[in-house]
Parts: C-alpha cells; structure tokens; sequence
C-alpha cells in the first residue's frame, strides 16, 4: 500500500490481501510474486496462503477520501497491485466485501481494479450489486489472443466510469481498433495503457507495437498512456550512459528494415514514445452529488 504512488498512472495503491496464480503469459515474471519472496512471503500459487493485513491498513484510504475532499480533487487508487481482487478462493469472499464496502465509502477516489479474471467479475460481485461510478475496471492483455478472450468480458460489465485496458507486458502485436468504437450499447474501451516488461528474464518489446496503439487510439479518440519501455529499449537515439555495463541486443524486422532493442534497464530505457511522453487519462462520468 502506499500514498504517492511511484506508478505513473495512479496517486495511492491498496492492497486487500497480497498473493496470487499465474493465468496466462503476462504473468511469467510476475514482479508483484519477486516482490513478496523478496521480503521473505510465500503467498503465490494456489496452495499458499494469502496475505491479510490489519484495520489500521484499511483506514488508510478513508482517510486520502477526507484529504480529496478537502482539496476539492479526485484521486486515483490502484488496487490491488499484488493481488487480483478477483481471485475465486473461499478466503477472499470475506475481503472482497469488505473492500467493496471501503469503495463504496470513499467517492473521492476513483478506485482502478485490474485484473485478468475479468471473466468472473459478475460471479463474484454480490448478488444484485453495482459497481459504482466511481471505479474504473480494466483487464490485462499482452496479445490478441487475450484481446479475444478477455475484453468482451469488460465490455459486459454495467456502471463503471471507466473500462480500461492494461497492454503490459506487451508481447505482440495487439488490434484493439474493434474495442475503441462504441458498440450497440454506447460501450467501448475508455482508456488504453502500454508499457514494456521490466525485471529479470524481461521480453523485448517491438517498438512498433505501442507505436501502433498510440495511433489507434488516436484515431478513436481514446486517452493513451505509455507507461515504460521497460527493461529493452529501441536503440536509435537512445542515450547510454558512459560505462554502462555491456547489454544485449535483440533484432526486430519490418520487411527489410531491421529495428534493434537493448537491454538499458527501465531507468535508462525511460518512457519516450515516438518523440514525447503520454500521460493521457479519461475523464470519468461521476455523477453530481
């Protein structure tokens, strides 16, 4: 959990529970699992426990709503960053209300809940609820094929602000265009955000294919926001410090041009897309009070 997040996109996480299961390719180098065996947890898999923390942590964003309200300004909570609230284990029915009564407590904050089991959502809310205005509800997907599989789910679910999409690790080419136009119900994909993989053992990510999402959604019109290259970055004009360490290089084709990454690090990698950053956000529809 943190106040001032150092995620790009959000200003706090919370965190109901840490733990998880690995579902699909995005999750292979999971930093949140490096992150817990890094302090000495064993809450991934789904034989390990998860886990819990005490009231005092669940008093934190109650408190950020009083500080937004105070302000007169919206804020933004990633949750959870080492979780999926949307995890199917009897241990987190328990949690899951609890946090879904915090949400409903604190409507100064938009709430972003992204998970990759955005197939039970519905099962897994209670039996009649709505998600309130204020949550913003996003699903992972690194290639087409969780495209496929994952967003007609998103676009199924009722009352968020904001359905978004979480492009990373970004392993592939991804056409998104068919989600970023309102379909029979006026629905579509709000906001898209790409970023590289970071970490040991990171993929390298083609710089054609964020340059690619960032002209597709502005074509639709749809907010984008390029989180990080990660842990490869494109060569081309790409500053190394003086007495970096050797790197690798990876070769990508387009036809007969050949596009070459490095392996520099996030920090060095840095978030420059096509000449600039993007740091572009939806705007929510919250109701007046």
């Amino acid at each position: 959990m943190g106040k001032d997040s150092r995620i790009e996109w959000t200003h706090h996480t919370f965190n109901p529970w840490w733990g998880c299961v690995k579902v699909s390719p995005a999750c292979d180098h999971c930093y949140a699992e490096s992150w817990a065996k890094r302090v000495g947890l064993d809450v991934w898999g789904a034989e390990a426990p998860r886990r819990f923390f005490s009231d005092t942590h669940w008093k934190e964003p109650l408190k950020w709503n009083r500080d937004a309200q105070a302000e007169g300004v919206r804020r933004r909570v990633f949750c959870a960053s080492m979780a999926d609230v949307f995890e199917n284990r009897p241990d987190l029915v328990e949690p899951r209300r609890r946090l879904l009564e915090l949400i409903d407590a604190t409507p100064m904050l938009d709430w972003l809940l992204l998970t990759k089991r955005i197939h039970l959502v519905k099962k897994l809310l209670p039996k009649g609820y709505q998600l309130p205005s204020h949550v913003w509800i996003g699903t992972t997907i690194e290639n087409d094929e969780y495209a496929r599989k994952r967003l007609r789910y998103l676009l199924e679910i009722e009352s968020p602000s904001v359905r978004f999409v979480s492009c990373e690790p970004l392993l592939s080419p991804i056409d998104l265009a068919p989600y970023l136009k309102p379909n029979e119900r006026g629905i579509r994909v709000d906001w898209v955000i790409a970023g590289g993989e970071s970490g040991h053992g990171s993929r390298p990510m083609d710089p054609a294919w964020p340059e690619s999402l960032q002209k597709q959604c502005a074509a639709a019109k749809v907010p984008f926001h390029f989180k990080q290259w990660g842990h490869w970055a494109p060569a081309n004009n790409l500053e190394v410090p003086h007495g970096y360490p050797a790197h690798k290089v990876i070769d990508f084709y387009r036809g007969n041009k050949k596009v070459q990454v490095i392996s520099v690090g996030k920090t060095v990698a840095g978030r420059i897309l096509r000449g600039r950053t993007w740091d572009q956000f939806p705007k929510t529809r919250i109701p007046a009070p």
